[in-house]
C-alpha cells in the first residue's frame, strides 16, 4: 500500500473510526482500525460489534492495499499531523510508515485476517434530512433508561404516524416524546436504537450530508451517505405502550415564563433534599405558583413564580434533575404544565412548540 490523501480528512475519519473501536473488549483486532486503499479512495473501518462505521476519504493511490492498525496509536499520531497538508501513508511488510515533510512515524502492523467484516444490513428504508433525524433524537434522548436491565427502555423508540415520525423515550419515571412532520415516510412499526450507541450516532451525523439514507431490519440499521456507513445493532423487543399513560384529561393548566421557572428550580437545588425533591403548589387565590424545597442540613427556599393559571388549586412533588434536564429540549419562552392529579404525571410543553411533551411522574411519599 502506497497513498498520499488530505491530513485534516484522514484525521477527522481516524477521530471517529477510533471511538467505535471496542476498548473493553478482549479481542485486539477490535481495538484496531482498518484501512483498505483501493481506486481512489482509502476506507477507514472500525467496530466494536454493536456499532461499526466505514469512512471514505479521496486518495491518491499508487499502491493498492490494506492494514489493520491499533486505534488508539493511530489517532494520536494523526492528531500531532496539523502542520502538514498532506500525508503519505506506506506499508512494509509489517509495518505502516505515516509521513509528512516534518514527521515519520512507523506502527507496528496487526494480523487483519480476523477483523470482521461490517453488517450489510438489507431491508426497508428512508431518506432523511440529517438535522431532522438529530433534533428528533436529541429531543428526547435524556430520557432513555441507562442500564440493560430492561433493554427495550434502554432504547430510542422511533416509528411513523401518517407522515409524521416520532421518537420517544423512557425510563419509567419520566418520557419525552417528540413529533416531526416528514413528507412521504414510509410505514415504520418499530426501531429501537440502544441508549448507549446513541452518542456516537449523533456525532457521526454532525458530519453526515446534509441527507442520510436510514436502512433497517429486525436487528440491523444502518445510516449511508456521501461515502460514510455507519451501522448499529436494533434491540428485538416491544416498546411500552406508552400512550396510555398521557393524561387525557387536564385539572389545572400554567403557563410561565421559561427563563423564570429554570432559575427558580435551580435555586431550589441548593436545598434540594436526598431525594432531590421540590414541591409545587397552586394556592387558592391561583395568583403564583409557589417551589420550595428543603434540607435539614443547609436550610429552605421558597419561591413565588408569576402564572396565568387555570384549574384547581394543587400540591405535588417532582424530582429537580428530571425536571432540569426537559429544558434542553423545550423551545420558545413560555412553557405550559398541566396536572391532573396529585399521583398522576404531569406533562411539560413549550406553548409555541407542541410538537415535543415531556411526562413526569411526581415524587410524593
Amino acid at each position: 500500500m502506497n497513498i498520499t490523501c488530505t491530513t485534516e480528512k484522514l484525521k477527522n475519519a481516524v477521530s471517529l473510526a477510533e471511538r467505535m473501536t471496542g476498548k473493553a473488549l478482549t479481542l485486539p483486532t477490535l481495538h484496531a482500525i482498518l484501512l483498505t486503499a483501493t481506486g481512489k479512495s482509502i476506507k477507514i473501518r472500525a467496530t466494536n460489534l454493536n456499532l461499526g462505521i466505514e469512512i471514505e476519504v479521496p486518495a491518491t493511490i499508487e499502491v493498492e492495499g490494506s492494514v489493520l492498525v491499533k486505534g488508539e496509536v493511530l489517532a494520536n499520531v494523526c492528531n500531532h499531523l496539523s502542520d502538514a497538508t498532506e500525508v503519505r501513508l506506506t506499508l512494509d511488510h509489517d509495518n505502516l510508515t505515516i509521513q509528512t515533510p516534518q514527521h515519520t512515524t512507523v506502527i507496528k502492523c496487526l494480523p487483519s485476517d480476523e477483523f470482521p467484516t461490517l453488517p450489510v444490513v438489507e431491508g426497508d428504508h428512508i431518506d432523511i434530512k440529517t438535522s431532522v433525524l438529530q433534533e428528533g433524537i436529541r429531543s428526547v434522548y435524556f430520557c432513555a433508561a441507562i442500564t440493560d436491565i430492561k433493554p427495550e427502555i434502554a432504547s430510542i423508540f422511533i416509528y411513523s404516524e401518517e407522515n409524521t415520525l416520532c421518537f420517544v423515550a423512557t425510563d419509567s419515571f419520566r418520557l419525552a416524546e417528540k413529533k416531526i412532520h416528514v413528507k412521504a415516510v414510509p410505514e415504520i412499526s418499530k426501531i429501537l436504537i440502544p441508549f448507549k450507541n446513541v452518542a456516537d450516532i449523533l456525532r457521526v451525523l454532525d458530519v453526515a450530508p446534509e441527507t442520510v439514507r436510514i436502512i433497517y431490519s429486525r436487528n440491523q440499521i444502518a445510516f449511508l451517505g456521501n461515502g460514510l456507513y455507519l451501522t448499529s445493532r436494533l434491540i428485538d423487543g416491544g416498546f411500552p405502550p406508552y400512550q396510555l399513560i398521557i393524561p387525557k384529561e387536564t385539572l389545572t393548566k400554567v403557563v410561565l415564563l421559561k427563563q423564570e421557572l429554570l432559575n427558580t428550580l435551580r435555586l431550589s437545588t441548593i436545598f434540594a433534599d436526598k431525594f432531590f425533591q421540590v414541591a409545587f403548589s397552586i394556592p387558592e387565590d391561583k395568583k403564583n405558583i409557589t417551589l420550595s424545597s428543603k434540607n435539614s442540613d443547609v436550610g429552605s427556599s421558597v419561591s413565588n413564580v408569576s402564572a396565568a393559571i387555570e384549574g384547581a388549586p394543587i400540591a405535588v412533588e417532582f424530582n429537580l434533575k428530571y425536571f432540569l434536564d426537559v429544558f434542553q429540549a423545550l423551545s420558545g419562552d413560555s412553557v405550559v404544565i398541566s396536572f391532573t392529579q396529585p399521583n398522576k404525571p404531569i406533562v411539560v410543553q413549550s406553548v409555541s412548540d407542541t410538537s415535543f411533551l415531556y411526562l413526569l411522574m411526581p415524587t410524593n411519599r
